[in-house]
């Protein structure tokens, strides 16, 4: 039954997550944490000090960092955001880089001293960027998530100081209670009108890197290695155009994505399926929508329990909550969403991340096709029963059981990753 409450929650959800961001989301928080303590220090420094958790240095590693023509690396986030970042924009913060702020960059590069060590505090989402210009200093911390600033200095003055967790994971009360039921009852009597707007931009601006992607060359070019390989069936097209869209964005295309849980993979993988299927079916634009809403919600939720950042790949939840969204345009409700869901996780859940780059996009077509073979299955009455590995007693005791193994049981691996990935540069 929807309530108010459910409404409330679910629909506030949705706007705090479904943003715009340009280019791969860790490097862009670097920039942003970097844009604004150079707005706190109020002029160029002279020597920087970033410390960031492991998984940081992960996901900026091997990546693009946007709008500053094909240059990679923490020194280049951090540097990029305090030369030309707009800190107001946050997510965006890089959309106004020009070529003379690049010069400006580079030449900051050459002269400043720009120290980068790994955090000790245990936290998997860290970032802490200190400034200094003679006498003058200025510190800004975000922790969490990526705009989640939790302490902002100049000199001794406090000017931000929020309290935080360096938990892994930091859900909310409303993200905390999420279900399926919940999700599925809010996705069939919500009034559109409260997310319309989001869901729209949502459409419009995944749509737009996947063509980018599809027509450009952009790293590996998967998704258009799918389509030339196995055709255009809906089925394929879902996959391919979902890949197209991180081969865009993990390799330096400037257009923005809205972004799940955090991260423009997860919010490729989490719509374009459903608005690829939403196409072939011919449906109205408001089931589209509703679908978009199942989809993300589940993404939401099956991220919740996992946290932002950890050695489980986090499109895995994005293709089960594709699923569960092709499932709903093909009429599936509760039952038959919950069991797509539990198939999805059985198959795919093992998928590792080792950071961001150009083999994302093929790690997204791996987990569509697991959302979408978790909906055949039930589909062909077929599926995964309490105890074949993960699965448990019901959807939601399958999740907190993948939750818990992702979070817990894969710290000691996700430290090996980072290793390995430091200590091979």
């Amino acid at each position: 039954m929807l309530t108010k409450e459910i409404t409330d929650a679910y629909t506030a959800i949705l706007r705090e997550e479904l943003v715009p961001a340009m280019g791969c989301t860790e490097p862009i928080a670097v920039a942003y944490a970097g844009a604004l303590a150079r707005e706190t220090l109020g002029r160029a420094p002279e020597r920087v000090e970033l410390t960031v958790s492991g998984n940081i240095i992960k996901n900026v590693k091997s990546v693009i960092v946007p709008h500053t023509r094909g240059r990679k690396g923490l020194k280049a986030a951090v540097a990029v955001g305090i030369c030309c970042g707009d800190a107001g924009r946050e997510l965006e913060v890089l959309s106004g880089v020009t070529d003379a702020g690049l010069r400006d960059m580079d030449a900051f590069l050459a002269s400043a001293r720009i120290d980068v060590r790994e955090s000790d505090s245990g936290c998997p989402f860290d970032i802490e960027v200190s400034l200094f210009a003679g006498e003058e200093s200025a510190y800004v911390r975000i922790v969490g998530s990526h705009t989640n600033v939790v302490s902002v200095r100049r000199g001794d003055r406090v000017l931000v100081d929020r309290p935080f967790t360096v938990d892994a994971v930091q859900a909310d009360e409303k993200r905390a209670r999420m279900n399926i039921r919940d999700i599925v009852d809010y996705a069939d009597g919500v009034d559109l009108d409260l997310v319309r707007d989001v869901l729209k931009r949502q459409i419009q601006l995944n749509m737009d890197i996947v063509e980018a992607g599809l027509r450009g060359s952009y790293g590996a070019g998967i998704g258009k290695i799918l389509i030339r390989s196995y055709g255009n069936s809906v089925q394929n097209r879902a996959k391919a155009y979902a890949a197209a869209g991180s081969d865009a964005r993990m390799n330096g295309c400037e257009k923005p994505v809205v972004i799940n849980s955090g991260s423009g993979n997860q919010g490729l993988t989490a719509s374009v399926p459903v608005i690829v299927y939403a196409g072939e079916c011919g449906v109205s634009e408001d089931m589209l929508l509703r679908a978009l809403l199942v989809s993300n919600l589940v993404t939401i939720h099956l991220k919740t329990g996992i946290g932002s950042l950890s050695a489980y790949c986090g499109a895995t939840s994005a293709g089960a909550g594709a699923g569960a969204g092709v499932c709903y345009l093909y009429g599936g409700r509760y039952d038959e969403i919950a069991h797509t869901v539990v198939n999805a996780l059985a198959i795919n859940s093992g998928m590792l991340c080792d950071g961001a780059k150009a083999s994302c996009a093929a790690k997204i077509a791996s987990a569509v096709e697991a959302g979408l073979l978790g909906m055949q299955m039930y589909m062909h009455d077929s599926e995964f029963k309490s105890g074949d590995g993960l699965t448990a007693r019901g959807v939601e005791e399958t999740i907190r059981a993948v939750s818990e193994i992702a979070r817990e049981g894969m710290r000691e691996t996700d430290r090996q990753i980072i290793h390995r990935m430091i200590s091979g540069d």
